[in-house]
């Protein structure tokens, strides 16, 4: 039997086996230049007598930070210090994410409303915020609006219990007392019943078209089994009230000007991406689905939810997660107005005291890779999971 003329071709001819080699080639490249720049770096650090290694972590950090998640002194380490910024970080990306979304979704959609004035509302806000940096946003947001705001003796209050001043916003804080678990108990169990109702209506509307009012169910338990846990349990919850002493507010839960400032800034200058992508997505729907729906009796707002919105998330979610990777990534610009995120105290006070410049920068490049990789999976998960089928 005659073998197969590939046989006969000499190895270093083939194609597959001459990019193998290349590839290696490439590789051995890589790591060697890789090797070259690490070995440069370690021994000029030697010489300027700079220690490596991460034995830093646990050393004594020796600096304040105004705004933590969890408990911090000046006692604490640099690797709690990690740890608060990375908080920070996420604390403000995730309120950015979610307002960003709303208000996008908002305009994107009152950019194609049949009202003028709203229509033209929308797209003011589009162009304008668009097109102003965010950096200087911030800027105004922080210094324009919130460093505009009056002292704490003549502070904005709502009730007594809210004030709004140049220090920030000081709420009433809740303190849980014996009994609590049960209403967050009641909470769980709410969100679980509504997630397998919402499954059932799912089920239940394809196989007979019959909808059941999903939003309204759910949004009874979520809100009523808590609410009923609550009082039958005696409402175990207190509240510590903000009081003035001094020059400055006392007790209670301060939200900094820092963090609503770069909020505020990072959310409506993201919103007004979205905005744009929401609009591209609802007039990539072709116009004879909307026809069709409105032929069978559907109203404007059904046809919204249940027919355009479905079909244009197609398009929408690869660009909304692009714009939330930018978005996580420009929080960075929080050092602008001292917000203590990750680079802000981590890669930036504690960078300048410690020295260890190669550790610190390597760790924030980790965490924002992580961060960026663990959102992308997470969208791409909601974009198979919501991919209409095709039959």
């Amino acid at each position: 039997m005659p073998k197969p003329p590939s046989s006969h071709v000499p190895l270093w001819r083939r194609p597959a086996f001459r990019a193998l080699i290349i590839q290696a080639l490439l590789l051995a490249g890589l790591v060697a230049l890789i090797a070259m720049m690490v070995g440069n770096a370690l021994s000029n650090l030697e010489a300027r007598g700079i220690t490596t290694g991460f034995g830093f972590l646990g050393e004594r950090a020796g600096f304040s930070i105004p705004q933590t998640l969890i408990d911090y002194s000046g006692d604490s380490t640099y690797a709690r210090t990690f740890v608060v910024g990375l908080l920070n970080t996420l604390l403000v990306s995730g309120m950015g994410i979610v307002a960003a979304t709303i208000i996008g979704f908002a305009v994107g959609i009152a950019r194609l409303s049949p009202n003028w004035v709203l229509a033209r509302l929308a797209s003011a806000f589009v162009e304008i915020f668009r097109n102003i940096p965010l950096l200087v946003q911030i800027l105004f947001w922080y210094f324009a609006v919130l460093q505009a705001l009056p002292s704490p003796r003549q502070s904005l209050s709502l009730m007594e219990a809210v004030f709004l001043n140049v220090r920030g916003l000081i709420v009433p804080a809740p303190v849980p007392e014996a009994g609590f678990g049960l209403t967050l108990t009641a909470l769980v169990i709410a969100i679980a019943a509504s997630i397998g109702f919402a499954l059932y209506a799912r089920r239940l509307q394809a196989r007979t078209g019959k909808a059941l009012p999903v939003y309204w169910c759910g949004a009874a338990m979520i809100i009523g089994l808590p609410l009923l846990a609550f009082v039958v349990s005696g409402a175990p919850l207190s509240w510590v009230m903000p009081e003035l002493k001094g020059f400055n507010f006392r007790g209670g839960v301060t939200v900094i000007p820092e963090l609503m400032a770069l909020w505020l800034a990072l959310s409506i200058y993201t919103a007004s991406f979205i905005a744009e992508i929401v609009r591209s997505g609802i007039q990539s729907v072709p116009k004879g689905q909307v026809e069709a729906s409105r032929a069978i009796g559907l109203s404007s707002n059904i046809t919204l939810r249940k027919v355009v919105i479905p079909q244009a998330m197609r398009v929408i979610v690869p660009q909304l997660t692009s714009q939330y990777l930018n978005l996580i990534k420009n929080s960075s610009l929080a050092t602008a107005i001292g917000y203590p995120d990750l680079v802000a105290v981590f890669a930036g006070t504690s960078l300048n005291q410690t020295g260890q410049a190669i550790e610190i920068i390597a760790i924030t490049m980790a965490v924002y890779l992580t961060i960026s990789l663990s959102v992308s999976a997470l969208m791409n998960v909601y974009n198979a999971r919501t991919l209409i089928k095709e039959r």
